[in-house]
């Protein structure tokens, strides 16, 4: 079994540790949690870091628990805005809950007795709460000094903060209260920017049931040119399939410099620390082949997706930057074909209007929506020299008729040279 500090140390997910907290885990079996914001309906690769907090904390032989934040997901964290947060309704927030409780269940054992996973939902518990009785029983033993003093309400006094996020760090002290005392949890973990929150809640064990509970965070995850990490030109990178495409997920992690592809290796994957140095000196001796690129988007693409997912994706990759077949487009799912040509001209065609066009010179140079070659004679002229392919064949006879096999049914995916490609949609 895994030392879970000494596990986390050296892939550099530690930022902060409370006194104790080791001795602790050496101690017994510990619960511990983390909470999840349901403001979206996925989780993105962002929660990915306190989703492997997780899986290392169960692979050391301890209890993890995630906390879906129904109440407090009403509220809004400051930690780390700017700005006061829009509020969902209640029917939105279940909504979201329940879709990432099936992206946690990919990652953590639910059936594996004493350190078996668990997923709570802090609405379950604050439903039954009064306002008075919260003020009375909870607000009491937290000074207002002692609240401002934490930077997510200090970075907020200068631009205005409500009474409502003000009194989040109550709430999620509460979750840790609550916890400790019903399923005997005493370790919280999350973000650096957690660790006001996590105090709270440590404080409130302290003085409401005369206990000792502990705080783990790990650092915020930067990228090495200091842009915020987890998003794209497209915004952020999702875990859930219909947001960010297989595709997408994978092309994000390939991209990534050979500074970042050390560190994110570490945190989000589960390969072993001499996996690791083995594939940096692989990776080291010949940078332009990015081993540790690939091997660190392939294991992150199967892990959130799938294996089938992963074996698509290169199919895919191989279609764009490698040597593909005809065979290998025609195996391409709908979705992921329409991800990689997401950014190329794309045109639909009625079923009649492509029956009715003589030969691919007139398809090519008079297509609807878009026209591949301005002039006929241009069009010819490629395709003598074996510069235009349809479905990766290419096409050598500008008479050709158009009895092309059609992708899925439905599309001719068309290459005018290396790099440009044209997609067309028969209706």
């Amino acid at each position: 079994m895994k030392n879970f500090v000494e596990e986390l140390k050296w892939r550099g997910l530690i930022h902060d540790i409370m006194p104790g907290t080791e001795e602790q885990l050496n101690k017994e079996i510990t619960s511990a949690y983390i909470g999840f914001d349901p403001t979206a309906n996925s989780l993105t690769i962002g929660n990915l870091v306190s989703v492997m907090l997780l899986v290392h904390f169960q692979q050391a032989g301890h209890k993890p628990i995630a906390l879906v934040g129904g109440a407090t997901g009403m509220i809004g964290d400051p930690s780390g805005k700017s700005e006061e947060r829009k509020l969902l309704s209640e029917a939105t927030l279940r909504d979201n809950q329940e879709a990432q409780k099936k992206q946690l269940e990919k990652f953590l054992d639910f059936n594996c007795g004493a350190v078996s996973a668990e997923i709570v939902n802090n609405y379950d518990w604050f439903k039954e709460i009064s306002f008075i009785g919260f003020l009375r029983d909870v607000g009491k033993h937290l000074s207002v000094n002692y609240m401002m003093a934490k930077d997510s309400v200090k970075k907020r006094l200068e631009t205005g903060i409500s009474f409502t996020e003000f009194s989040y760090q109550l709430l999620q002290g509460f979750d840790f209260k609550y916890l400790y005392e019903t399923k005997n949890c005493k370790l919280q973990m999350g973000g650096s920017d957690q660790w006001g929150n996590i105090t709270a809640g440590t404080e409130l064990v302290r003085k409401m049931l005369g206990g000792e509970a502990f705080a783990l965070t790990a650092p915020l995850i930067t990228k090495a040119d200091g842009t915020k990490f987890g998003k794209s030109e497209g915004g952020n990178i999702w875990l859930d399939p219909q947001l960010t495409s297989p595709y997408k997920f994978y092309q994000f992690w390939l991209n990534c410099s050979d500074e970042d592809s050390s560190k994110y290796i570490r945190i989000f994957t589960l390969l072993s620390k001499e996996e690791i140095e083995a594939l940096e000196v692989e990776h080291n001796a010949v940078p332009h082949e990015r081993i540790l690129q690939k091997a660190l988007a392939k294991d992150i693409t199967i892990r959130v997706h799938s294996l089938n997912d992963y074996n698509q994706v290169i199919k895919a990759s191989n279609i764009l930057f490698g040597k593909s077949t005809t065979e290998d487009l025609e195996q391409l799912e709908e979705s992921m074909l329409l991800a990689i040509f997401e950014g190329v001209p794309q045109a639909s065609i009625s079923k009649e209007e492509y029956q009715n066009t003589s030969n691919v010179i007139d398809l090519l140079s008079a297509t609807t929506n878009f026209i591949i070659f301005p002039s006929k004679g241009e069009a010819k002229k490629m395709i003598l020299g074996g510069g235009v392919s349809i479905n990766k064949d290419k096409i050598i006879n500008t008479e050709v008729a158009l009895n092309f096999k059609l992708l899925l049914n439905k599309y001719l995916l068309v290459q005018k040279g290396k790099k440009n490609y044209y997609l067309i949609a028969i209706q």
